[in-house]
């Protein structure tokens, strides 16, 4: 019951996030936890920069563990953050597979910032191609088609229901859509964090 409610939570997050345009200017924070006092999240980005996040009481806190390519299959609505490509595909630095009830979260393809030229990819899996130890996807979105190759090299991870019990220091974490505020701190209402030492690699 918890994990039905944590991803119904999730799913009604994500389409409320995609329907209103925030008020302030929206930053991504990747990094690791240095505190939590359960008001504010302080966190250590990859970048060096140091973050006051400041959190509701409501707080949806998302887990991310690591899963495998053979938990990619077709039907599956997934995310990939791809650089260059490959023979006429897309290469992918890492896929996240979305729960069911989170289908068409941020469907379509467009600029990302994990790295320079990075792209981020929201479909779902229509097809999969086994090449070697690698796999060609074909994914299809409102729009649009594109071909993704995952290698081993790409890190695959999937969602599941976490805490604040889990926003430990040192844990890895990665918050979409921080809003700046006036005072220099962000605010924001889901943090996700990697579980069992995966960081989120989105």
């Amino acid at each position: 019951m918890k994990r039905i409610l944590c991803f119904a939570m999730l799913a009604a997050f994500a389409i409320s996030t995609f329907a209103q345009a925030p008020a302030n200017p929206v930053v991504r924070i990747r990094g690791n936890v240095d505190s939590f006092d359960g008001k504010t999240l302080n966190v250590k980005g990859r970048n060096g920069q140091s973050y006051a996040v400041k959190v509701p009481d409501n707080l949806l806190v998302v887990g991310i563990k690591k899963a495998s390519l053979a938990d990619i299959t077709s039907g599956h609505y997934i995310g990939t953050t791809t650089v260059g490509e490959r023979e006429g595909a897309l290469v992918a630095l890492e896929v996240h597979i979305f729960p069911e009830n989170m289908r068409g979260t941020g469907e379509g393809h467009r600029d990302w910032d994990l790295r320079p030229d990075s792209k981020m990819t929201n479909a779902n899996v229509a097809n999969i191609v086994s090449m070697k130890d690698s796999r060609v996807m074909t994914v299809q979105y409102k729009g649009g088609e594109k071909k993704v190759l995952v290698t081993p090299r790409t890190s695959v991870v999937s969602y599941e229901p976490a805490s604040r019990s889990d926003l430990k220091p040192g844990t890895g974490v990665f918050v979409n859509n921080a809003e700046k505020q006036p005072d220099g701190t962000y605010t924001a209402p889901r943090v996700n964090v990697g579980l069992r030492g995966q960081n989120p690699p989105m």
